[in-house]
């Protein structure tokens, strides 16, 4: 039995356990029996970021998480808990009092499944179906309820596939939100992923972002600049999630080569696009443009050639991109995210967490990003972002009878937080690092790619520093052409003495 990643399932096997014949009614009733034995595995996943959606940041202190930071998607999962939290590591996460110290509301099989055939349902607040339901609603197609005694008896290792059921599908949908995350890494071919494919390395996620009693390595909110300790082995924590643990610090055997990668991250030159594996990413959502009807005055809805929704009544306006060239930005380590409850200048595009970094801090890497384009709702009054209340308590959008003013004020009337009646759209951006679809070392990129006046070099964008082939600099350009002038004249010098020395030996 090997789990999806191509690890091996378990060290025991399951299926002869006595408190696993079931049968079940329920998710906590199969985490109940897995605490039986495990007993200590539901207090170490209710210290994870998997479990708190919540985090505080290493370098600025704040309070993160996906309880507390905005985006520029669905905004917060304030007053929308039973569909966002279809993707926590628990059940039961229905509204704000949720009880996080209640240990049978972990969901062991969420990771631990290697059946593929568990599934948690969209609307259910973290739970799997338990009796037969049309899904969706109207298509006639009655969905069966997964089987969770044989799915306990079967638990291993995490792979690939457990993890991407959440991670491959944030924002609502494959592909959606991170752009180098989406079902195609399930089994990638080579040229997509050359860690994860069966034909490469066939690594799963859990190979780099390792678990150290269920903590996760790797974080988006404080993703490593650069790693100065190198490999894994070496070093007592077993954090990995950087590219330096596994292949140290000076990765090319090659002067050069190596001396780029102290001040450009791996990713920069190993991952040429994302959205590589024929799933186009959201990158533009334009709430201000909802509400419109088509000529029958129904709500209207528009979908591309591809199937890809472009316009919605409820939501407005989406655009998508495949093998998309990521944005490059100096990055040091410090993110600056905003919460909800910060106050925000609405004289510009707002950055919801703008990275720090820059040519003379030597801590600065060049990083690969996808830039995610908004445009939400805030509160032009207070000067903050408010909850949008996307989705109705009955787990159904406002199908048809979307009203911004009213699903805001149900939102910030939820959270409790200050709110002025009036609303407004500010345009908005989110950084999004791109870790993913490495791709094989030969599709890197060239010398040429960067190195070029071409106003399409990859880092045209990055303006605080003297690039060779790029820029011009009158003494630079001088003191080259001098040493190129006379290295040539000294190798010319040098050929003529050899030759006036042979002849008076002769």
């Amino acid at each position: 039995m090997a789990a999806a990643g191509g690890k091996a399932a378990s060290t025991a096997d399951h299926s002869r356990f006595k408190e696993l014949q079931g049968p079940f009614e329920s998710g906590p009733e199969v985490t109940k029996a897995c605490l039986a034995c495990h007993n200590e595995a539901g207090h170490q996943v209710m210290k994870s970021v998997h479990w708190t959606w919540e985090a505080i940041s290493p370098t600025t202190g704040k309070k993160l998480g996906k309880q507390h930071a905005a985006n520029n998607f669905c905004g917060s999962i304030l007053s929308n808990e039973p569909r966002c939290t279809s993707c926590h590591a628990g059940y039961g996460w229905t509204d704000k009092n949720y009880d996080f110290t209640n240990q049978n509301n972990v969901d062991c099989l969420a990771c631990h499944d290697t059946t593929t055939t568990y599934k948690k349902i969209a609307t259910d607040a973290g739970h799997p179906l338990y009796a037969p339901r049309e899904l969706p609603k109207g298509s006639g197609r009655i969905v069966q309820p997964p089987d969770l005694a044989r799915i306990a008896q079967a638990v291993g290792k995490p792979g690939r596939h457990n993890c991407g059921a959440c991670h491959f599908n944030g924002g609502g949908g494959d592909a959606v939100k991170h752009g180098d995350l989406d079902s195609s890494l399930v089994k990638p071919p080579k040229h997509v992923d050359v860690h994860m494919s069966p034909d490469g390395e066939n690594m799963s996620c859990a190979d780099c972002h390792t678990f150290n009693a269920h903590q996760p390595s790797g974080s988006r909110y404080a993703a490593t600049a650069k790693d100065t300790k190198g490999l894994d082995m070496k070093h007592e924590d077993h954090k990995r999630a950087t590219c330096e643990s596994c292949h140290d610090l000076r990765p090319h055997k090659n002067e050069r080569l190596d001396n780029h990668a102290r001040r450009v991250a791996c990713q920069t030159c190993h991952i040429p696009e994302f959205a590589r594996g024929g799933i186009a990413t959201k990158v533009l959502w334009d709430w201000s443009t909802g509400g419109k009807r088509g000529p029958d005055g129904k709500p209207l809805f528009i979908q591309d050639d591809h199937g890809h929704l472009i316009y919605s009544a409820e939501k407005g306006d989406f655009k998508y991109g495949e093998n998309v060239r990521p944005t490059y930005k100096w990055y040091n380590g410090v993110v600056h995210q905003i919460a909800l409850t910060d106050k925000i200048d609405d004289s510009k595009i707002l950055e919801l967490n703008r990275v720090e970094g820059s040519a003379s801090d030597p801590n600065a890497r060049i990083w690969p990003f996808k830039v995610m384009v908004g445009k939400q709702p805030y509160d032009p009054v207070n000067k903050t972002l408010v909850v949008n209340h996307v989705y109705g308590q009955d787990d159904t959008a406002f199908w048809g009878n979307f009203d911004y003013a009213k699903s805001i004020k149900a939102g910030m009337d939820y959270a409790g937080l200050p709110y002025s009646g009036q609303f407004g759209f500010i345009e908005t951006r989110m950084n999004w690092f791109i870790t993913h679809m490495v791709a094989p070392k030969e599709d890197a990129l060239k010398c040429r790619d960067c190195h070029t006046r071409s106003e399409d070099g990859r880092l045209a964008g990055i303006t605080d520093l003297y690039l060779p082939g790029r820029d011009r600099n009158g003494w630079v350009d001088l003191l080259g052409g001098l040493a190129i002038i006379g290295a040539i004249g000294a190798g010319s010098i040098h050929g003529i003495a050899r030759i006036l020395t042979r002849r008076k030996g002769h």
